[in-house]
C-alpha cells in the first residue's frame, strides 16, 4: 500500500497484521482522492481531516499528502493503532496529525471540527450510520463539511444527519463511495 499522490507520493505505509483490517484499495483512494481534487467545497488544500474507522491511516495519509492541514486519525484496534503511529513516523507527520484509540461510534468531544470527514467502516455492519450520528453530536463534522462514507457496493446506506444529504455514490468493484454534502437550505 503506498502514498499515490503529493508531496509523499510512493512512499510505503504499513499495514495492520491480520484480517482485521480492510485497506482502502490504492484505486479506490486514488479515485476518491481525485474527486476531492476536482469537487466543489471545502477543498482539500488546508482542511482539517477526519479519518474514522483508520485501520493503517491511508486515507488520512493521503489527505496530508496532497496538502490537508490536520488529520485526525481514529482507530480502536490496538495493532491498527500502533500501525497508524508507525506509519505517522516513516512520514514525519506526528505534527500534523492527532491519533485517537478511540471508538468511531464513541468518540471523544472534537477539539474543533472537521472540513472533510472521511469512514471507512467494515463493510455490512452498519456501523457507518452509527458512527456519523455519534460524530456529529461530539462535534467532529463542520456545518459545511463533506463526508464519504465507504461501504460494500450493495449494501444499503442512508443518511442519518438531518442536515446532509447523500450527493453522489461511485462504485469501485466491490466498495461503493457515498457523498454527503449539507442539504440545501
Amino acid at each position: 500500500m503506498r502514498i499515490v499522490a503529493g508531496r509523499h507520493r510512493g512512499r510505503v505505509l504499513l499495514a495492520p497484521p491480520g484480517a482485521t483490517t480492510r485497506p482502502t484499495a490504492d484505486r479506490v483512494r486514488e479515485a476518491l482522492f481525485n474527486i476531492l481534487a476536482h469537487g466543489e467545497t471545502p477543498p482539500l488544500r488546508g482542511a482539517r481531516v477526519l479519518d474514522a474507522f483508520a485501520g493503517s491511516g491511508a486515507l488520512g495519509f493521503e489527505a496530508l499528502s496532497r496538502g490537508a492541514a490536520h488529520a485526525t486519525f481514529m482507530e480502536i484496534d490496538p495493532a491498527a493503532y500502533a500501525v497508524i503511529h508507525g506509519n505517522a513516523r516513516k512520514m514525519t507527520a506526528e505534527g500534523e496529525a492527532d491519533i485517537l484509540r478511540a471508538d468511531a461510534t464513541r468518540p471523544p468531544p472534537a477539539r474543533r471540527p472537521c472540513d472533510i470527514v472521511l469512514m471507512d467502516p467494515p463493510y455490512k455492519s452498519g456501523l457507518g450510520q452509527t458512527a456519523l450520528t455519534a460524530l456529529a453530536a461530539q462535534g467532529w463534522i463542520a456545518p459545511q463539511a463533506l463526508v464519504v462514507v465507504e461501504v460494500a457496493a450493495a449494501e444499503a446506506f442512508a443518511s442519518p444527519l438531518p442536515d446532509f444529504v447523500i450527493a453522489d455514490e461511485r462504485r469501485y468493484g466491490a466498495a461503493r463511495l457515498v457523498f454527503l454534502r449539507p442539504a440545501a437550505p
